[in-house]
């Protein structure tokens, strides 16, 4: 099963990051319920092997196209993120002070704070991608007008998938022009 589960990652991150229009050093936050992975309830039977499977696929991805991984901790920890300390420099975010565990920020959070070079957790980003593996309601950090991202693949093992990117806001009203490239 792990086997495709990197299979259906692989193919979600890749659709995503194709449509995105992400720049090096962009950040893409990932919720994942490892539960939610193996057809149950999420926050029920959180699976580190699940979690780590998908982290690393879609980690891999991201550093090959330059861009920060935050992972989104549970309910538990108010949904806190976990993101290298360079990133949170670069984007002035406060760090606190957590480590996530499988019942207590799940296994997802805890892949990437094991994986990170200088983990940190944070409170807030505003992210320019999104997935969201197992209806982990990642939008409370994504940049405000956030556009889904319909890729082939809409699960990860049991887990319902959900991607969006960011754009611009529109301003200016009916005489406005604006640049097609952003849309």
């Amino acid at each position: 099963m792990l086997n495709e589960i990197r299979t259906q990652t692989r193919a979600v991150v890749g659709a995503l990051l194709e449509v995105a229009r992400l720049r090096e050093g962009d950040i893409l936050v990932v919720g994942c319920s490892s539960s939610e992975v193996l057809g149950k309830k999420i926050g029920s039977a959180s699976s580190p092997e699940a979690a780590a499977a998908i982290f690393e696929e879609i980690y891999a991805a991201a550093r090959e196209h330059g861009l920060y991984l935050a992972a989104q901790c549970c309910e538990h920890l108010n949904r806190a993120l976990i993101l290298e300390a360079e990133a949170a420099a670069r984007y002035r975010l406060a760090p606190v002070n957590v480590v996530p565990q499988p019942k207590a920020g799940g296994s997802f959070a805890t892949a990437a704070y094991a994986a990170f070079a200088n983990p940190v957790a944070v409170e807030h980003i505003a992210a320019q991608a999104g997935i969201d593996i197992g209806d982990t309601l990642i939008g409370m950090h994504l940049q405000p007008v956030a556009v889904p991202v319909r890729t082939p693949v809409q699960q990860i093992g049991e887990a319902h998938v959900v991607c969006a990117r960011t754009r611009p806001k529109f301003i200016g009203g009916v005489r406005a022009h604006y640049d097609e490239s952003k849309l």
